[in-house]
């Protein structure tokens, strides 16, 4: 995060019956878990569905198609006793392979190298608070579409 300067994003929920995919997270700070889909920032003059292509691909290796705006959610947070704001663009979207559907955990990879877990957890361990799903708001926007 850099101080004072609202980022970009875009995420994607890749939503499968009554589940979504997300990457873990922990803010050591506070000494919790949270939850949030997987994606990145969008790049000065890059479009935000070409952002989502570019971070699937860098990230877990794969390609995406049926890329569906979903909402915008904007963010601002702590992580870290450190202040963010994000305005982030959500869209779910389908896997060309298949394999990403049937996975209940695997790993991703940042552009530094680092490595996180990524699983599919079912939406209501989210709406009963048992699990924190970030950024908040997105738990509204995901019920919102499934009311439509």
């Amino acid at each position: 995060m850099k101080k004072g300067i609202i980022r970009a994003l875009v995420i994607c929920i890749f939503q499968k019956d009554d589940s979504i995919l997300v990457a873990e997270g922990y803010d050591s700070v506070k000494g919790e878990y949270f939850y949030r889909p997987i994606g990145g920032g969008i790049e000065y003059g890059e479009k935000s569905t070409e952002a989502l292509m570019r971070e699937v691909r860098e990230e877990i290796e794969t390609e995406i198609f049926n890329l569906t705006y979903l909402g915008t959610v904007e963010n601002i947070f702590t992580f870290n006793e450190e202040v963010g704001h994000e305005i982030v663009q959500v869209y779910d979207a389908d896997f060309v392979d298949s394999t990403f559907y049937t996975e209940a955990l695997f790993e991703g990879k940042e552009s530094d190298g680092n490595t996180f877990k990524i699983m599919r957890l079912p939406i209501s361990r989210f709406q009963n608070d048992e699990l924190r799903l970030v950024p908040k708001g997105l738990l509204d926007l995901i019920k919102e579409q499934q009311n439509c």
